[in-house]
């Protein structure tokens, strides 16, 4: 038997995503958004209301960046999220983060924040609150990186959010291998 719930915003995992963009006087700003997923090979697709100083910053400068929230810094993460860029111009600062622009578009990229996807602005439609940008770049700290080169999920541990209990989650272990183990249904 299965319950019905209506039509909400329930999707499992959710990614946290901090969006990080330059106010109009050159200070950095953070927004946490927790609608947005990949939409194609080189494209990042995230719900941002117009009302956001983070949309009018994206307009104005062509280009953002999508960090991935973590365990180590979810109290920031929410802080960035629940204080608005509009009203609160040290939010970088109270977050306890240090801005570092990125080498590939004119975005900030943030110190504790070890993964970030950097993006030029592909479009924004207002009435629909739909961010699209063309990801140039992705960044990783070396502390996140396994002995492979590539990010390793035991040393970055990405968080999601639970829409129903609005509730902070930890990513957890290998279950399976993909491309693989349907394989064996073949």
């Amino acid at each position: 038997m299965r319950k019905n719930f209506g039509a909400k915003a329930m999707l499992y995992p959710m990614p946290v995503l901090i969006i990080g963009t330059y106010n109009e006087n050159g200070t950095a700003n953070a927004m946490n958004a927790a609608w947005g997923g990949i939409s194609e090979a080189d494209e990042i697709s995230i719900c941002v209301d117009d009302g956001h100083k983070t949309a009018e910053n994206v307009v104005k400068t062509g280009a953002f960046t999508v960090s991935i929230a973590d365990c180590e810094n979810v109290v920031a993460c929410d802080y960035v999220g629940i204080a608005s860029g509009n009203n609160e111009p040290d939010k970088i600062k109270k977050a306890g983060w240090m801005a570092i622009k990125s080498e590939f578009v004119n975005a900030p990229l943030f110190d504790r924040l070890p993964m970030a996807l950097e993006c030029e602005l592909k479009s924004y439609d207002k009435e629909t609150c739909r961010l699209v940008g063309r990801i140039v770049n992705v960044s990783a700290d070396e502390s996140i990186l396994g002995t492979d080169g590539k990010i390793d999920l035991n040393k970055f541990s990405p968080i999601t959010y639970d829409s129903v209990h609005h509730t902070y989650r930890k990513i957890g272990e290998i279950v399976g291998n993909a491309f693989s183990d349907g394989k064996k249904l073949k």
